[in-house]
């Protein structure tokens, strides 16, 4: 049961969230919280409408001595990572996300939490309700598809929002004001899986590698973070440089824009190698554990018998796949030149597949400089044409220049001070946010994000900060409360 985080305040905040938790809402699967949110409108009396790509934008009028305030659009996206634990069963299609608190921390049994964009909307949700809550005229959008493709964003028509001060609630830092953010693009190898025979006298093993923090593509990227693909690649490149070994399957990774978290190979040994392969194995995990015993104390390697498979990799093709994935950058690519500790350029091996007589090898870029988002997008795709693989390129998104003369941002800063008798940092994200397709689309739009602190994203250690969610709530009124006069 999600009761427990109903006894926390604001409550109205925290009942909405509870709500959202609730109904699933994959990326590109949102047709249940975007029903949700129409019955809202329509229960409160709300304007309400549902764009060609599925997009939900809800008005409402100012309330009393606001109505001459500008309006502004209150941002967040509906649809959430769903990554879980492997020993967690849970169906994020029809499953409700099972919340717990855990000492300041709101947290999820297993999967992600959802808090990214979930207590957005939630926070949307609790304005849009209030016949207290003092603020000018209200453009709620809730965008689709933002974790995956960014697909609401791209498919936004000029003439929809009238607003232009628009509040990204899609940050993850309280304390932190950003303007900016990278763009990024999607790059996929895919090679035929060509198959052979088990050759003679082999014993089968399963690979595991697990326990890995995972997080962020974007935000944790330069935190020295494992990646399973990584990891597990270059056990089973030294591997195969010692013994006889033929790969089976391998499935490393999930999602894009999440760090990989597990990893799992099936191979095949000689037998006369088996005593010394696992020698090895363990010589590897302790070496690994060692490597990372500061950033990820709960990793676990594990060699384990297997089944034996029906067949395995052809040996060129094994060598061939475990080359360029060794080869295949991961990681900060280049830090910024103008802006302090600031990421801005990296690349993501997200994951590998061995799926429908194919192999797939997803990974995904991001830059703040477009000309450096190409360039490591096409040192990751020439890895992978040496080997023929066919490579595709997404389209990409734009990013978000920042403009520090904000009058948005300056209000923002202003009632941050006010409120809590600190100065906000203000700062650019590596992560992707809308915002850049949005200014795309409506050239002048002022635009801040911001937001609770949210630790571990996209990963199943994603959770809220209670705390940073309270200030989170009280700035986003103090802003709406002072937008200025049209």
């Amino acid at each position: 049961m999600n009761d427990e985080i109903l006894s926390l305040e604001p409550s109205r905040l925290w009942h909405y969230f509870n709500e959202i938790c609730k109904i699933p809402r994959p990326s590109k699967k949102e047709a249940r919280i975007a029903a949700y949110l129409r019955n809202f409108a329509v229960s409160h009396q709300l304007p309400c409408y549902l764009d060609e790509t599925g997009n939900v934008l809800i008005r409402k009028a100012a309330s009393a001595g606001f109505e001459n305030r500008k309006t502004v659009i209150l941002q967040s996206h509906m649809d959430m990572v769903c990554e879980k634990n492997a020993e967690t069963v849970h169906d994020f299609e029809n499953d409700p996300i099972l919340t717990r608190i855990e000492g300041n921390w709101v947290k999820a049994r297993g999967t992600t939490l959802g808090a990214d964009d979930g207590i957005g909307i939630a926070a949307t949700l609790a304005i849009l309700e209030s016949d207290t809550i003092e603020h000018g005229p209200i453009e709620a959008l809730f965008t689709m598809d933002e974790e995956t493709g960014l697909t609401g964003a791209f498919g936004l028509k000029p003439d929809l929002l009238k607003g232009r001060i628009l509040i990204n609630l899609d940050s993850e830092d309280e304390g932190q004001l950003f303007i900016g953010c990278a763009g990024g693009k999607d790059t996929v190898a895919t090679l035929p899986l060509e198959t052979e025979e088990i050759p003679a006298n082999h014993k089968p093993y399963k690979i595991s590698l697990t326990g890995l923090r995972g997080g962020h593509s974007g935000d944790d990227i330069n935190k020295g973070l494992g990646n399973a693909v990584k990891l597990l690649n270059r056990f089973l490149w030294n591997a195969k440089e010692q013994f006889e070994i033929a790969i089976a399957d391998i499935n490393a990774g999930n999602l894009r824009n999440a760090i990989a978290r597990e990893a799992f190979a099936v191979i095949t040994v000689h037998s006369d190698q088996e005593k010394d392969f696992l020698a090895y194995a363990l010589k590897y995990e302790s070496e690994i554990k060692s490597e990372y015993r500061i950033t990820e104390p709960a990793l676990s390697f594990k060699t384990e018998p297997a089944t034996m498979p029906g067949s395995v990799l052809v040996d060129s093709l094994q060598t061939d796949l475990l080359d360029a994935l060794y080869a295949c950058p991961h990681g900060v690519i280049a830090m910024s030149r103008e802006i302090p500790d600031f990421v801005e350029t990296s690349t993501n091996l997200a994951s590998v597949k061995f799926m429908d007589k194919k192999i797939v090898i997803t990974t995904s870029q991001r830059s703040s400089v477009e000309t450096a988002k190409k360039d490591v997008g096409d040192m990751v795709a020439s890895t992978f044409y040496m080997i023929n693989a066919d490579v595709e390129q997404s389209q990409g998104y734009p990013g978000w220049k920042p403009d520090p003369d904000s009058a948005i941002l300056r209000l923002t800063a202003d009632a941050y001070l006010r409120l809590f008798q600190q100065e906000p940092q203000i700062l650019a994200i590596h992560a992707g946010l809308e915002c850049g397709l949005v200014g795309a689309i409506y050239p002048g739009m002022d635009m801040v994000s911001f937001g609770p602190t949210i630790k571990g994203a996209h990963s199943p250690d994603e959770r809220l900060d209670i705390d940073s969610t309270v200030k989170f709530w009280k700035l986003t009124l103090e802003v709406l409360k002072n937008i200025p006069i049209v």
